[in-house]
């Protein structure tokens, strides 16, 4: 059980660095050339921005129910990390649609 959040943390960590990194760095390298292939120059702020958020969603939510986890030691944590991952795919789904013309475009 332990070791299962200490992932959970690790992961919601990693989230939330490149969802930093695509948000306020516009790093769009760390980003697929596949997913990148529609989107015009002027669109990559916007583009970044969104993808940012999305992983920023799912890290949260991962470091929030690794932390309520080993701090509580009840289940409680497990109600953040669906919130989370579901609120990040909803804008990383949104983004893709929106900038690159399709889910697999």
């Amino acid at each position: 059980m332990i070791f299962g959040m200490i992932v959970f943390l690790a992961v919601g960590l990693l989230c939330l660095v490149f969802g930093f990194l695509l948000w306020k760095k516009r790093r769009i390298s760390l980003v697929h050339d596949y997913h990148t292939r529609n989107i015009k120059e002027a669109d990559v702020p916007a583009y970044t921005r969104l993808l940012g958020f999305g992983l920023l969603a799912i890290g949260a939510g991962c470091v929030l129910t690794g932390v309520i986890a080993l701090g509580l030691e009840q289940p409680l944590g497990w109600i953040a990390f669906p919130a989370g991952f579901l609120a990040g795919l909803a804008l990383i789904l949104r983004a893709q649609k929106k900038y690159n013309g399709g889910i697999f475009s």
